[in-house]
C-alpha cells in the first residue's frame, strides 16, 4: 500500500512524487515509454538542444560580424539530432536518478485507474499488476493535436516527436501554427537551411502575444528568410507525389505550396484515453479533468495536474501544480496557483516571454495604463553582443502602480522575464523597479529603462 501513486513521469509527475516523497508519503510512480515524459524526451529539452545548433550555426555564418573569419563551415543534420537525443537521454537519466535517490518506486507500463484507491499497471508484456494507494495523482499529460484536414500520417505530415528525429533535413517544409512549438521548428528549420512557409490563421504569429511583439516576431522571421502567412489555414494536403501539396486558403484565395514535409503544431490534446476515468466515474469537460484549486477530482482519493486540466499546457505549470497536489494531500496549506502570473517562453531566435495581461487585454479590463517600451538598440550590451533586435515592453496601472504585464522579445529574454514574475508575485510597484538599480551594462536594464519610460523618467531614449 502507497500514500501515493502519480500515474505519468513528466515535469508534473515526476516532481509530485518528489515532494511527495520528501514530505514522508510512500511513493510510487507510473510510467509508460520514458522517465521525464514528453517535456524531457521530446519536447522542452531536445528542442532547446536543437535550438542552440541553430545558433551556433548561424554564429559560424556570420561571424565576420564580430571580426572573426570562418572558414568553411557547414550543418551536419544528423548529428545535430544526435546531440538533441544524447541530452534527452542524460537528463532522463537525471530524473531516474532522482527517483532513486528519493526511494520512489518506478513501475513501468501503462497505468489505468480501476477504482478509488487503486491502479492497474499493464507492463510492456502484457502482465497486469494491481497496487493500492490511498491518493492517486492522474499526470498523463497531452500529444499533439490534429486537425481533420490535416490528418498526420508520420511520414510527409509529421507532428513534433518525428520533427526531432528525421533521418534527413527537408528542402522545404510547411510549418502549420504558429505557437511556442510552431515558431520554435520554423526557426530551426530555416536556421539551418530549409525553406519554410509558416501558416497562421490568426491576424498575427505568435498569437497570443502582445501585438507588437507578434509583430516584432513576424519581422524578424521575414529578415530570416521564413515565409510568414497570417489568416491562412491549410485546407488539405495531397501526399501521393513524392513530396506534398498543401492547399492554403488566404484573404486572396488559395495557394499551392510544394515540399517535402508539414509539420502541424496546432496544439495539444489530453491523454485521457484508456485511463479509466469513466470507470470511476472522475467527471471531465472539454477535454479536461475538473478539479478544485489543489487538484482534487469529483472522486475522493483521485487528484489530477498538469496538461490533462484546465490551465497552460506548460511543463513549469505541471510542477507547480504538482507540488501545491501534494502538499495539499500531507496536511499542508499551500497556497493556490496564480495562473494570472505564469510566464510564457518561445525559445525561437529572437526569443519572446511574457507574464500577465497585454496592453490590450489591459485596456479592455478598464485599466488606465501606463506603457513603457525600451529598444535593444539603445541598449549597450545588446548593440555590444550583437543582439539589437527587440525590445522590453512593460503595463503599468495608473492609478496604483501595479505592474499589469511584461512584455519581450530579443536575445535570452527568457531569462529575463522571471524578474517581472517575481515583481508581480511580491506586488511590487513600478516606481520600486524604476528606483532598483539595475547592473550596467546588462540586457536586464531594459526592465528599468522601459519602466522609466512609462513614468517619463527614461534616461536613454
Amino acid at each position: 500500500m502507497y500514500d501515493v501513486i502519480v500515474v505519468g513521469s513528466g515535469p508534473g509527475g515526476y516532481v509530485a512524487a518528489i515532494r511527495a516523497s520528501q514530505l514522508g508519503l510512500k511513493t510510487a510512480v507510473v510510467e509508460k515509454e520514458s522517465l521525464g515524459g514528453i517535456c524531457l524526451n521530446w519536447g522542452c529539452i531536445p528542442t532547446k538542444a536543437l535550438l542552440k545548433s541553430a545558433t551556433v550555426f548561424q554564429y559560424l555564418q556570420h561571424a565576420s560580424d564580430f571580426g572573426i573569419n570562418v572558414e568553411g563551415g557547414k550543418a551536419n543534420f544528423g548529428e545535430v539530432i544526435k546531440r538533441s537525443r544524447g541530452v534527452a537521454d542524460s537528463m532522463s537519466k537525471g530524473v531516474d536518478f532522482l527517483m532513486k535517490k528519493n526511494k520512489i518506486d518506478v513501475l513501468m507500463g501503462f497505468g489505468k485507474l480501476k477504482a478509488a484507491g487503486k491502479v492497474t499497471v499493464t507492463a510492456e508484456d502484457g502482465t497486469a499488476t494491481d497496487y493500492e494507494a490511498k491518493h492517486i495523482i492522474v499526470a498523463t499529460g497531452a500529444r499533439a493535436r490534429e486537425l481533420p484536414s490535416l490528418p498526420i500520417d508520420g511520414e510527409k505530415v509529421i507532428e513534433y516527436r518525428k520533427a526531432m528525429t528525421l533521418d534527413k533535413q527537408p528542402k522545404k517544409m510547411v510549418v502549420v501554427g504558429s505557437g511556442a512549438i510552431g515558431s520554435e521548428f520554423a526557426y530551426f528549420y530555416q536556421a539551418m537551411g530549409t525553406e519554410v512557409t509558416l501558416v497562421e490563421f490568426q491576424k498575427n504569429i505568435v498569437p497570443l502575444e502582445d501585438e507588437e511583439v507578434s509583430k516584432q516576431l513576424g519581422r524578424s522571421f521575414k529578415k530570416l528568410g521564413v515565409k510568414v502567412m497570417t489568416e491562412s489555414s491549410v485546407e488539405s494536403v495531397d501526399t501521393s507525389g513524392d513530396g506534398v501539396v498543401a492547399t492554403v486558403k488566404t484573404k486572396k484565395g488559395e495557394e499551392k505550396i510544394e515540399c517535402d514535409i508539414v509539420l502541424s503544431a496546432v496544439g495539444v490534446t489530453s491523454n485521457l484515453e484508456g485511463v479509466g476515468l469513466e470507470d470511476v466515474g472522475v467527471a471531465t469537460d472539454r477535454g479536461k479533468i475538473i478539479v478544485n484549486d489543489f487538484y482534487q477530482t469529483n472522486i475522493p482519493g483521485i487528484y489530477a495536474i498538469g496538461d490533462c486540466v484546465p490551465g497552460q499546457a506548460l511543463a513549469h505549470v505541471a510542477s507547480a501544480e504538482g507540488i501545491i497536489c501534494v502538499e495539499k494531500i500531507a496536511g499542508h496549506h499551500p497556497e493556490a496557483l496564480d495562473y494570472n502570473n505564469i510566464p510564457g517562453c518561445t525559445y525561437c531566435s529572437p526569443e519572446v516571454a511574457s507574464v500577465g495581461m497585454t496592453e490590450k487585454a489591459a485596456k479592455e479590463a478598464g485599466y488606465d495604463v501606463k506603457v513603457g517600451k525600451f529598444p535593444f538598440s539603445a541598449s549597450g550590451k545588446a548593440k555590444a553582443s550583437g543582439h539589437s533586435e527587440g525590445f522590453v515592453k512593460v503595463i503599468y496601472d495608473a492609478k496604483y502602480g501595479e505592474l499589469l504585464g511584461g512584455h519581450m522579445i530579443g536575445y535570452n529574454v527568457t531569462e529575463m522575464i522571471a524578474e517581472l514574475v517575481a515583481a508581480r508575485k511580491l506586488e511590487t510597484t513600478g516606481n520600486e523597479i524604476l528606483k532598483a538599480v539595475h547592473p550596467h551594462p546588462t540586457m536586464s536594464e531594459a526592465v528599468m529603462e522601459a519602466t522609466a519610460a512609462a513614468y517619463d523618467e527614461v534616461i536613454h531614449l
